[in-house]
């Protein structure tokens, strides 16, 4: 038998070696360095790591949002780290690694509810030059407050949400029905409207057992003059707030006008309803809109968008959502990562991120400008949503009253515990948080 010639079948890697060999021959002795391509920073230059959650939208959006910067700022490298999706996850990555003083990552974006946590814990560097008060002033001041802790400021407002009121304007039209500004004309057309049409909810909203939840709560509490915390007193337990949750309960059992899965709803469950035409009323957050808008939805061109309603001789509040950014305490690159969050707040990134990705504006004057307005109509209606937006309790504890408020809430909705024993069950254990930390 003659021997097989070991030059007539080469193996794939084989074949694959000779046909890199020229190109490897000239990394390794002319350009090794160089062979890193973007991958690396060039002489001179600093790399920023920056940890965030999932960018909505086209990543190349914000991909060149940054390559917009490394132009600007030659002398510095950004390195673009995403963390999981889930806030829980984000939040425990960041309390992981900064309890070990890590400097593996220089800016950090966070919820609105964990600055004060995080400032306590001295894992943020003080901003309070980099946003000096005369410039505090062109933020809404809702997220201002949510990044002041002690009198300094912790991070910088970089896109701002709040919840809103969506509304099918054919059908109200078609009823006679203008958007409602309090809680019980919302019933009143709700409740004709889904008796009018086949196979619709009223008013749907976010009522699983959840940070959302909370949202939600707050909203009808804030729109019936109660509160949480006031003047440093926990008064969840007011006459108004049960008022407030009790008729939530109502909107399910007695109007009839909210289905009962909304006790087990979230945000795309809700908007999925909404935005099969099966629903009035939804209250969400201002992502949504685009959505409704997409060519092919079945609500396209009849959506409205409104401020939440309230309860009478009362003013009407939104729960304030959004991201800010911060730099990690023990960054090893502090004022390149100012100039880098000092960038991606400025009025020319947040209106670039406004058009690319929806992510709404915490800059006030962005709610006027002719072309942001021209490509989102409704942003103009926003501004004063924003303007009403309020933060949760402004506490380095948020997290652990939002895991005492969430199943409290929960049992009061589903009829398992009175609203009055919830209540004062979720005012005991806020009392005995505040007092172990203090």
């Amino acid at each position: 038998m003659a021997q097989a010639n070991p030059l007539a079948a080469r193996s794939p890697v084989r074949t694959l070696l000779t046909r890199l060999a020229p190109t490897l021959a000239f990394c390794l002795l002319v350009l090794l360095p160089g062979c890193q391509g973007h991958d690396g920073p060039r002489q001179g230059q600093v790399t920023v790591v920056f940890k965030h959650g999932k960018i909505a939208g086209d990543p190349e959006s914000f991909a060149r949002l940054i390559a917009r910067f490394e132009d600007l700022n030659p002398d510095i490298r950004v390195k673009d780290e995403p963390l999981p999706a889930t806030t829980d996850e984000q939040h425990q990555f960041y309390a992981i690694n900064m309890e070990g003083e890590s400097s593996d990552f220089d800016v950090l974006s966070m919820d609105v509810v964990w600055v004060p946590e995080f400032a306590r814990a001295g894992w943020l560097r003080n901003l309070s030059d980099v946003l000096p008060p005369a410039r505090r002033d062109s933020f809404f001041s809702a997220p201002m407050t949510a990044v002041t802790y002690g009198g300094n400021v912790y991070a910088i407002p970089w896109y701002i949400d709040a919840g809103v009121l969506y509304y099918r304007k054919d059908l109200l039209e078609k009823y006679g029905f203008a958007p409602p500004t309090t809680w019980l004309k919302l019933v009143r057309a709700a409740s004709h409207i889904a008796k009018m049409e086949p196979d619709m909810y009223g008013f749907v909203w976010q009522g699983k057992q959840y940070e959302g939840l909370v949202c939600n709560v707050l909203e009808y509490m804030w729109g019936n003059g109660g509160d949480v915390i006031q003047a440093g007193d926990v008064v969840i337990d007011s006459p108004q707030n049960r008022e407030a949750l009790d008729f939530m309960k109502d909107l399910i059992f007695r109007y009839e006008v909210s289905p009962a899965l909304v006790t087990t709803s979230i945000e795309e469950t809700t908007r999925h309803i909404f935005g099969n035409g099966r629903a009035v009323f939804m209250r969400n957050w201002p992502y949504a809109w685009t959505i409704f808008e997409r060519p092919g939805s079945p609500v396209r061109g009849k959506v409205g968008v409104a401020m939440l309603p309230r309860f009478p001789g009362h003013e009407t509040a939104s729960t304030l959502g959004g991201w800010q950014l911060g730099v990690n305490a023990y960054s090893e690159h502090p004022k390149e990562a100012e100039r880098l969050i000092e960038f991606l707040t400025s009025y020319e990134s947040q209106k670039t991120l406004a058009l690319t990705v929806g992510y709404k504006p915490t800059l006030k004057s962005l709610y006027a400008d002719p072309e942001l307005r021209g490509a989102q109509p409704f942003m103009a209606g926003l501004y004063e949503i924003m303007e009403h937006a309020r933060p949760r309790p402004v506490t380095p504890y948020y997290m652990m009253i939002s895991q005492v408020m969430q199943p409290e809430f929960s049992a009061a909705l589903a009829g398992v515990k009175d609203t009055e024993e919830a209540l004062a069950s979720a005012r005991r254990q806020i009392q005995f948080i505040l007092r172990t930390e203090d």
